[in-house]
C-alpha cells in the first residue's frame, strides 16, 4: 500500500530530482520555489519530516535540507517502472547502431556498451557469454558397479569426462543404440542446444531410452567444464563517471566502481543479478551486494539466445544520482534489441 499522498509524493520527486541534478541536499524553501509557491514552507517542512520519519530522506547536517535514501530512491524509481518511455529518437538511434551489417557478436556488444554509456553519461557495461562448444562425438564406456563413463569430443577436439549411472538392466547392445541416438542429436550443436533438444523429444515421445539420457543430462551434460572462452565484461564511459564528480565523496565512489568492475570473479555476480529476477533489475546503493559498500546504482537487464535462454546482460553503472527516468527504459530497451538480434543467428 502507498503510504504517500499525492502532496508527499510531489515533494520527494522535487527532492530526488534535484539530488540527481546536483547531488546537494534541498530545503523547504527550495521545494516551495520548484512548486511554484503553492505551499508554504512550514507545510514542506511537515511533510519533509514526515518523510524522514518514514526513512525516504535523510539530513546530512544540521539544519541542512534532506536527500533522498537509497530506500527513498528505491520508492522513486518503482514508479517510473511503468511509466518510463524511452523516445524515439533513441529508439532508432539504439537500432541503428545494433543493425549495423559485419559485425561480429563481440563488436556488436563492444557498439552495444557504448551505445549505452553514450546515451546515459554513465557507464556502460555488457557481460559477453562464455564460449559454448558445438560436440563432435559422445560414446560411452561400460564401468563397474553400473556405470559408465561418458567420454564428450568438442569440434576443436577437447574431450570432457563424465561418469554416469546406467539404468538396471541396461544392456552393452543397448549401450552402444544410446549412443547413436545421442550423436544423431548432439552432433554439431552446442551444449545447452543438445540439452534442449533432448528434452523436449523426451517429452514428445517418450524414447526407449529415456533413463540413460535424463542420466547423462543429469550427470552435467549441460555444464561444460573444459577449456573455452570465459565469460568477459566489456565496459564503456569510465570518462562519463570522472565528469560528473562534484565531491570527493564521489571520486572515492567512481574508484571503488573501477576496482570491484576489474575483479574477474565479479563477473559471474553481476550475471547472477540479472538472473535472479524477472526483466530488468535495478540495484541503488546497499541493496546490491556487490556494491553495498560503494554507494553506487546498476541498472541491469539479461538478453537472450536464439533458444530463450539468458546468455549475457547489459546494463548502465553510476553513482546514486543516475538519471533513472532515462537509463531504465534504455537499458530495458536495448536488451530486447540484442535478443531480438540473437534470435535471428
Amino acid at each position: 500500500m502507498n503510504p504517500l499522498n499525492p502532496r508527499s509524493l510531489e515533494i520527494l520527486k522535487h527532492i530526488v530530482d534535484v539530488y540527481v541534478e546536483t547531488g546537494e541536499p534541498i530545503g523547504s524553501l527550495t521545494v516551495a520555489d520548484r512548486l511554484g509557491n503553492q505551499l508554504s514552507s512550514a507545510t514542506i517542512r511537515n511533510v519533509m519530516a514526515k518523510l524522514e520519519d518514514l526513512g525516504l530522506l535523510y539530513s546530512p547536517h544540521t539544519s541542512a535540507g534532506r536527500l533522498p535514501t537509497d530506500e527513498g530512491l528505491r520508492f522513486f524509481v518503482q514508479g517510473l517502472l511503468e511509466s518510463s518511455e524511452l523516445s524515439q529518437e533513441d529508439k532508432l538511434l539504439i537500432e541503428g547502431k545494433c543493425l549495423e551489417k559485419g559485425l561480429s557478436l563481440v563488436d556488436l556488444l563492444t557498439e552495444v556498451s557504448t551505445i549505452l554509456s553514450g546515451l546515459s553519461t554513465c557507464a556502460g557495461l555488457v557481460i559477453i557469454p562464455k564460449e559454448e562448444k558445438t560436440l563432435k562425438q559422445i560414446e560411452f564406456v561400460s564401468l563397474d558397479d553400473g556405470c559408465a563413463l561418458a567420454i564428450m569430443v568438442t569440434h576443436d577436439d577437447d574431450v570432457e569426462n563424465r561418469i554416469v549411472q546406467l539404468p538396471q538392466g541396461f544392456s552393452a547392445s543397448t549401450l552402444i543404440e544410446a549412443t547413436n541416438y545421442l550423436n544423431a542429436r548432439l552432433v554439431g550443436r552446442t551444449l545447452s542446444e543438445a540439452k534442449s533438444r533432448i528434452l523436449k523429444e523426451l517429452m514428445l515421445h517418450q524414447e526407449d531410452l529415456d533413463s540413460l539420457t535424463q542420466n547423462v543430462i543429469e550427470a552435467g551434460l549441460a555444464v561444460w567444464s573444459g577449456t573455452g572462452k570465459e565469460a568477459s565484461l566489456i565496459v564503456n564511459g569510465q570518462s562519463n563517471l570522472l565528469s560528473n564528480i562534484e565531491h570527493l565523496e564521489d571520486l572515492n565512489t567512481i574508484k571503488s566502481i573501477f576496482s570491484l568492475l576489474e575483479k574477474k570473479e565479479n563477473l559471474i555476480n553481476l550475471l547472477d543479478a540479472s538472473m535472479k529476477g524477472d526483466g530488468i533489475q535495478i540495484f541503488i546503493g546497499a541493496e546490491n551486494e556487490l556494491f553495498r559498500h560503494v554507494g553506487c546504482s546498476l541498472v541491469l537487464s539479461p538478453y537472450e539466445n536464439k533458444l530463450g535462454n539468458v546468455i549475457g546482460a547489459v546494463g548502465v553503472i553510476g553513482s546514486t544520482r543516475i538519471n533513472y527516468g532515462r537509463v531504465i527504459p534504455m537499458v530495458n530497451y536495448t536488451s530486447k534489441i540484442l535478443s531480438r538480434l540473437l534470435s535471428k543467428k
